[in-house]
């Protein structure tokens, strides 16, 4: 039985894109940039120290391979990684392209403005093309 259970401000604040094997990918749902969030699904886990050994190796493993496949989507300048978990505590990795002169270049997306959806035919475009690249 699997007793995995997405925090809901995760649930809510993005849409899933696949289950990777130790993730469920998700897209955020802030238009501004291509941001992907990876969730280990693993039970009250807070920090990447708490996964086991092998959870470690597939967390970065998985986190290499969709950045990889978001930068070679996206034509990104730069690929910002990173597992804060200040306010929702449940371990993620957020994995951003950015662009110079995007909505806060050169600096962080937390915390900045307004999030702006997407239009439903790009999320639904980017969202294929995520799977297509992870599944090949």
């Amino acid at each position: 039985m699997d007793d995995f259970k997405l925090d809901r401000r995760l649930e809510s604040d993005s849409d899933r894109v696949m289950q990777t094997g130790l993730c469920d990918l998700r897209l955020s749902k802030d238009a501004r940039w291509p941001w992907l969030i990876l969730v280990p699904r693993r039970t009250d886990v807070t920090e990447v120290f708490e996964l086991t050994p092998l959870d470690q190796v597939l967390l970065t493993f998985e986190t290499e391979m969709v950045a990889s496949a978001l930068k070679k989507i996206t034509g990104a300048a730069k690929i910002n990684i990173g597992a804060l978990g200040n306010i929702v505590r449940q371990l993620h990795v957020h994995v951003i392209a950015r662009f110079e002169g995007d909505a806060n270049w050169p600096n962080p997306v937390w915390g900045f403005g307004k999030a702006e959806p997407y239009a439903a035919d790009k999320r639904d475009d980017l969202m294929e093309k995520l799977r297509e690249a992870l599944s090949s």
